[in-house]
Formats: structure tokens, C-alpha cells, sequence
């Protein structure tokens, strides 16, 4: 008798790897130019730009009740880098413009480093914007929806798949989560 725990989950990966196949290749073939435009800009913005700056501003914004917000950004930030460096070089997916390298997928942009999985740039947002919604609840209106462009715009721009989207906002959430509970 078959391993039925063993099929399924053989045919999760076969459904998510198609899923996430169709995904790139649709974005990369009808996604309009000025919306990879667009794209680009946010992605970029998504690479430590926006977060620096808030750092820089937040003290002049609301005066010394930055500081505890940024040491907890900074703290996010050291967590953040090693642990998602780690899991990519653990993981080793390659990028949707190598994996399906026979479609003519072509990026928009060139990637920072080789490999995939998980988002850094998805990552890092949603643990940034975790934790200044959570002390400048404010700060929402425009950190949200910014911060559900980011993902899409890699897979956009073909850099990413959307699984490792997905991947990059849940340890996201969740690391800017154990960092409030602990600081």
C-alpha cells in the first residue's frame, strides 16, 4: 500500500511548483511595461531605502520616542540578515528567470545575490513595517499598502516565485512579532 502522507505531499510540491511556474511566466509575458515600471521603483525603494529613511526621520518626527523603535528595528535587522542569508544558501532555489530558463523567462532587473528562496526584500518589509505600525499605528496608511507591493514586484520583475514571496512575509511577521514580544 501506497504511502498516502508521502503522495500528497509529493503532489502539494507538484501543484505549488506549477502554481508558482504559471505565476512568473504570466508576469513576465502580460504584465504592461509601465507596470513593470512601477514595479521597478518599489522594489528598489524595498532594497533598505525607506527603512533608512525612516530611521533618519523618526527622531525629528516624534523626538525621543524613536529611539526604542529603532533599537528594535536594528535588533530586526541583525536577526533579519543572517537568517535569511542562511536559509538561502540552505535552500539553494534558483531564480524563476534560471528555473524556467526553456520559456524565455528573462528578468526585468538583475538580482543582488543567486538565489530565491526566501524574499529578502519581502522579509525585511514586513518585519520593518510590523514593528513602526506597531509603535506609530499611523504610520499604517501608507506602510501597508507599500508593503504589499514589494512582494509582487519581485515576481514582477522576475526575481522571485510567489511561494517565496509567501515564505519571506511569514518569517517577516513572524520575527518582527518575537521581537516586540521580547524588547
Amino acid at each position: 500500500m501506497p504511502n498516502l502522507l508521502a503522495l500528497t505531499s509529493h503532489q502539494a510540491r507538484t501543484s505549488l511548483v506549477a502554481f508558482d511556474a504559471a505565476c512568473c511566466l504570466w508576469c513576465i509575458r502580460v504584465v504592461p511595461p509601465r507596470v513593470v515600471r512601477f514595479m521597478r521603483v518599489i522594489s528598489r525603494m524595498g532594497d533598505g531605502w525607506i527603512w533608512y529613511a525612516h530611521a533618519l526621520l523618526l527622531p525629528f518626527v516624534v523626538g525621543t520616542a524613536a529611539w526604542p523603535v529603532i533599537g528594535q528595528l536594528l535588533v530586526t535587522a541583525v536577526i533579519a540578515l543572517p537568517l535569511y542569508r542562511r536559509m538561502k544558501h540552505r535552500f539553494a532555489r534558483e531564480r524563476p528567470y534560471i528555473t524556467h530558463r526553456a520559456h524565455g523567462l528573462l528578468p526585468h532587473e538583475w538580482p543582488m545575490d543567486r538565489y530565491s528562496f526566501p524574499s529578502g526584500h519581502t522579509l525585511h518589509s514586513w518585519a520593518f513595517s510590523v514593528v513602526l505600525i506597531a509603535a506609530f499605528p499611523v504610520t499604517a496608511w501608507w506602510l501597508v499598502p507599500f508593503t504589499l507591493l514589494v512582494g509582487p514586484s519581485r515576481v514582477v520583475l522576475g526575481l522571485h516565485h510567489p511561494t517565496d514571496i509567501a515564505a519571506g512575509a511569514l518569517i517577516g511577521v513572524s520575527l518582527a512579532s518575537v521581537v516586540l514580544l521580547l524588547i
